[in-house]
């Protein structure tokens, strides 16, 4: 047997499995543009990824990731505002098969801006709206730094209240990691 994936690539791995060719998508964090170049290459050029950050740092190397990999980002759309924006920009006929959030700070970035709990929520809310039957929304959950505590238990709690006939939330963690390892939650909505 091989080795047990870590929270990263178990997201990778349960986002293959979720989503199709010509699907809707949303990368809430794009960060440095990992989860928003696979999620494209997923979707292929009839899909959509909508993808969210407040930095220019993370949109920029999400951008050049893209250039470097991709023969044409027209499937790709990506917004310099905050994932709690998605219901304010996407359409409500808009459905999507997945969404992934990795919540933290953005690698290599300015760690004093995380993401936080009330924006975090805002836009759990609005994912959870647009999945279809069988979507999931996949979240990488980085919590070992100065506000990360908080966010990491108003998401856990959120997950653990949503009703257990419409959605089933899986948790993924590593027990026995020092220093904080992440984990992945993923809602999977059933009706």
């Amino acid at each position: 047997m091989n080795q047990l994936p870590n929270a990263l690539q178990f997201s990778h791995q349960l986002l293959k499995e979720a989503v199709s060719t010509g699907d809707q998508v949303i990368d809430g964090t794009i960060g440095n543009g990992n989860d928003t170049l696979l999620l494209a290459k997923l979707v292929g050029e009839n899909g959509t990824v909508y993808g969210f950050d407040i930095q220019q740092q993370a949109l920029q190397h999400t951008i050049s990731l893209l250039k470097k990999n991709l023969s044409s980002l027209q499937n790709v759309q990506l917004y310099k505002k905050s994932h709690a924006e998605i219901d304010n920009i996407l359409d409500d006929n808009v459905r999507i098969s997945a969404a992934i959030f990795n919540l933290g700070y953005l690698p290599g970035g300015d760690k004093s801006i995380i993401t936080k709990s009330t924006s975090t929520l805002t836009a759990l809310t609005a994912c959870l709206k647009k999945l279809q039957i069988g979507g999931l929304v996949v979240m990488v959950i980085y919590y070992g730094h100065p506000g990360g505590k908080k966010e990491e238990k108003s998401v856990v709690n959120f997950c653990q209240n949503l009703p257990q006939k419409n959605f089933a939330v899986l948790n993924y963690s590593f027990v026995n990691q020092a220093h904080e390892p992440p984990f992945v939650l993923a809602i999977q909505k059933l009706k």
